[in-house]
């Protein structure tokens, strides 16, 4: 008779592995072609150390992007209001919090050739924008000219374009999330001055209530 046992790694190695994830999280996000050398030295570990974790530089990367749309997906399961336009604005808030900290690799990961990695970890968020534009164009509270599918597309397209002028350009934290909101908005076929009420008019689209 033979038994099997399942031991949890070593803190350290653990920790080691963490660390490069850490470390890759913030140089790749300054420099999406940075050697895994300078990762594993910004780890306070050795190269030939991070093979005891990753296979190579492609395979840590993945494994970044994954647990990243993992993580941005877990923050998003609880967005909810009555008002599908309100809702559809909190989960473009709600985006901006989660990834304004690593622009660069949020709109790497989901449109560059690592974007089949995030497609099924991010698919509960997508459905969530294409129920909310559904709901809203049936109450007539959105553009009915477009079907809800594509105008689901165009919103995302819409929030990932200030991610990207937010790597060329500065942009704060504070005007990217109003910015976020405002474009999602005018997508859906809301007027400047409307969306603009949405988002003063609701205490949980604020910037305030984004840092809590």
């Amino acid at each position: 008779m033979t038994t099997t046992s399942t031991r949890a790694p070593r803190r350290d190695a653990a920790e080691n592995r963490g660390a490069l994830l850490e470390a890759a999280r913030v140089l790749l996000n300054r420099d999406p072609s940075v050697s895994l050398e300078a990762i594993a030295a910004e780890a306070g570990l050795s190269r030939r150390s991070v093979y005891g974790h990753f296979a190579n530089r492609d395979e840590l990367v993945q494994e970044l992007v994954t647990l990243g749309s993992q993580r941005v997906a877990g923050a998003l399961d609880g967005v909810s209001h009555p008002d599908p336009v309100v809702r559809l604005a909190l989960i473009g808030a709600r985006l901006w919090r989660e990834v304004e900290s690593v622009r660069v690799m949020a709109v790497i990961a989901v449109r560059g050739p690592l974007a089949s990695r995030t497609a099924e970890p991010l698919s509960p968020v997508r459905r969530s924008v294409h129920a909310a534009i559904v709901e809203g164009q049936q109450q007539g509270g959105m553009r009915s000219d477009l079907a809800a599918p594509l105008l689901a597309r165009l919103v995302e397209a819409s929030a990932l374009s200030v991610l990207e002028e937010s790597t060329a350009h500065p942009l704060g934290s504070h005007e990217g999330h109003d910015l976020v909101m405002l474009m999602v908005l005018g997508v859906v076929g809301l007027a400047a001055d409307a969306a603009r009420a949405v988002i003063d008019d609701h205490a949980e689209l604020a910037w305030t209530a984004a840092e809590r």
